[in-house]
């Protein structure tokens, strides 16, 4: 009978399939990763020293105003926003004082058009009546120099009546608030540069494209202009260091 040999080839060849080879030939990326994971301060985001911090109200008294109808005078007493703003690089910039600014949505609270805060041909919105803000979008520029703000605004107009037995779907509306002058052609209006205390007022004419719903583009005459008109305070910290 003829005897079996254990070839030690062979058994080096196991040996080396063992998962010890495989741990000792991982690439440099896979070991630099596992050693990432085990350090989290590697992983920490440092914010940019030249970062500014940027804080907005709304105060007084402004007006709003859509399609063929007289102006809606707005008082939107409470609204606010948080955001960020670095210099523009002086290759862009008109002025050393511009700043690239750009808000949170997210902290941007802008008061509804109701009862307690707007009127219509001196008598105050009817009860049952509301018009929902919902920013989308708020960002641009600030001249700190010159007092001169630019900032592309986009948010959702929501129409509800009889607490919410009717629903319009939000109007879009896209403008660029801004203290200069804002026209259309047929509304427009002029705003006013910050002052030392960073009051201002803004102004923006925006286009408002029809919805899927016959009542309200009916009623509005959409496509139609609206018109914005906001008096504001926006202060602009210190880098942070």
């Amino acid at each position: 009978m003829a005897s079996t040999k254990i070839n030690p080839l062979t058994t080096t060849t196991i040996y080396l399939k063992s998962p010890k080879r495989y741990i000792n030939h991982k690439s440099q990326n896979q070991i630099k990763l596992v050693s990432n994971s085990l350090n989290p301060k590697l992983n920490t985001t440092q914010l940019p020293s030249d970062l500014y911090s940027v804080s907005f109200k709304t105060i007084g008294t402004g007006k709003l105003g859509i399609s063929r109808y007289p102006d809606f005078e707005y008082s939107p007493q409470g609204g606010s926003g948080t955001g960020t703003a670095q210099k523009m690089d002086e290759n862009r910039a008109s002025s050393s004082g511009l700043l690239s600014v750009c808000f949170n949505v997210a902290t941007l609270y802008i008061p509804p058009l109701t009862s307690q805060t707007t009127t219509f041909l001196g008598l105050p919105l009817p009860p049952f009546l509301k018009i929902d803000i919902s920013p989308e979008f708020f960002q641009g520029t600030i001249d700190q120099d010159s007092g001169k703000v630019e900032l592309d605004f986009e948010a959702r107009f929501f129409f509800t009546a009889g607490g919410g037995i009717y629903r319009a779907p939000g109007l879009m509306v896209k403008t660029v608030l801004t203290t200069e002058e804002s026209r259309g052609e047929r509304k427009s209006g002029r705003g006013e540069r910050m002052d030392k205390e960073g009051k201002c007022r803004l102004v923006g004419v925006a286009r408002v494209e029809t919805v899927e719903d016959f009542f309200m583009n009916t009623f509005l005459s959409l496509p139609a202009e609206c018109l914005a008109d906001l008096q504001a305070v926006i202060s602009v910290s210190d880098p942070q260091s």
